[in-house]
């Protein structure tokens, strides 16, 4: 199995990422330092940054409520990063992350294969949020964001979305991409700003009734049709 994608299965981040590390020198195999392509064994002995990594059978599925000023990020350098505010006794990773000001539903597993399956962009799987703003969200700023807003920073055009207004400053928003703080941009190219952001729903797991700061474990009908809908095996 190459390095990323075992790297991944672990747990430990995307197969992205993981070639990222391994550019960096931060993966070893049997104490020599792995490169791309590399492949491994399960009799193989491989550390991320000096920590031994194996893998398990069972995985872990879990929805977290994070609050505002947590980061998603591994790095202990960052004082709120979010596997330090977590504490959880084993090696998990997020399927699509929310900056330091947003809150709300985050994915978390040790599952590389349901982690790639979800970030596959192509697959447009749906995420939806609620956002307030500093102006009135008019019928001109719904269609605005509906039909697509052009991104000078990023030079893209996002998808069409649904977007449907609540309050005089708030609205609902459902994307099926997941560009670099993509709604506070595309609110700031039609004269909005965030005031706040709130993930509540992930393909089919939905926030209803969590506390900030609570994580949960999915339940096996949640994962049953997380894994229909995002069209992977099972692992566990």
């Amino acid at each position: 199995m190459r390095i990323n994608k075992y790297l991944s299965e672990c747990g430990v981040c995307s197969r992205r990422e993981a070639d990222r590390l391994v550019e960096q020198g931060a993966v070893l195999i049997n104490g020599e330092r792995a490169v791309s392509g590399s492949q491994v064994e399960e009799t193989d002995q491989v550390t991320v940054k000096g920590k031994s990594i194996s893998r398990k059978q069972e995985k872990t599925y879990l929805k977290l409520y994070k609050p505002r000023g947590i980061v998603c990020t591994a790095d202990k350098r960052e004082k709120n990063n979010l596997m330090d505010y977590l504490k959880y006794p084993e090696r998990i990773t997020y399927a699509g992350r929310l900056d330091r000001d947003s809150e709300g539903l985050l994915i978390l597993t040790d599952d590389g294969d349901l982690i790639n399956a979800m970030m596959r962009a192509r697959e447009k799987h749906e995420k939806e949020y609620v956002v307030t703003v500093d102006q009135p969200v008019t019928e001109e700023f719904l269609e605005q964001m509906r039909k697509g807003v052009y991104l000078e920073e990023l030079e893209v055009t996002t998808r069409p979305c649904q977007v449907e207004k609540l309050q005089e400053k708030c609205f609902r928003i459902v994307l099926t991409q997941g560009l670099n703080r993509q709604i506070r941009r595309m609110c700031q190219a039609c004269g909005r700003k965030v005031r706040t952001l709130k993930r509540i729903r992930v393909v089919n797991i939905r926030l209803d009734g969590m506390k900030k700061g609570e994580c949960l474990p999915l339940t096996e009908a949640e994962k049953n049709e997380l894994f229909r809908r995002v069209q992977v095996k099972r692992n566990g």
